[in-house]
């Protein structure tokens, strides 16, 4: 089950997806260009980071959200890196 859900996120979105985008990313954060302003993207990274890091709280999801839309720096654009960042900077 999701920690959070579209309608819990506290900043606005894109929710289309471009050519080339999947709104159903399965698997492990990888490789694959991230983008902030999606909110699929954003709503997955979220979700899957919480279950990886054993998150329970919705508290979590929104600082992770706020540190994804406002603190992550520009030059990191995949999934692994914005886990990583995110990690580095809890």
């Amino acid at each position: 089950m999701p920690l959070i859900n579209k309608s819990e996120l506290n900043y606005r979105y894109s929710w289309t997806a471009i050519p080339g985008d999947n709104p159903k990313v399965t698997g492990e954060p990888d490789s694959t260009r991230f983008s902030r302003n999606e909110g699929y993207e954003v709503l997955y990274l979220i979700n899957k980071l919480a279950e990886i890091w054993g998150f329970k709280k919705l508290a979590s999801a929104h600082k992770m959200e706020k540190m994804i839309k406002n603190e992550l720096p520009s030059d990191i654009q995949t999934q692994k890196g914005v886990k990583d960042w995110i990690k580095a900077n809890w």
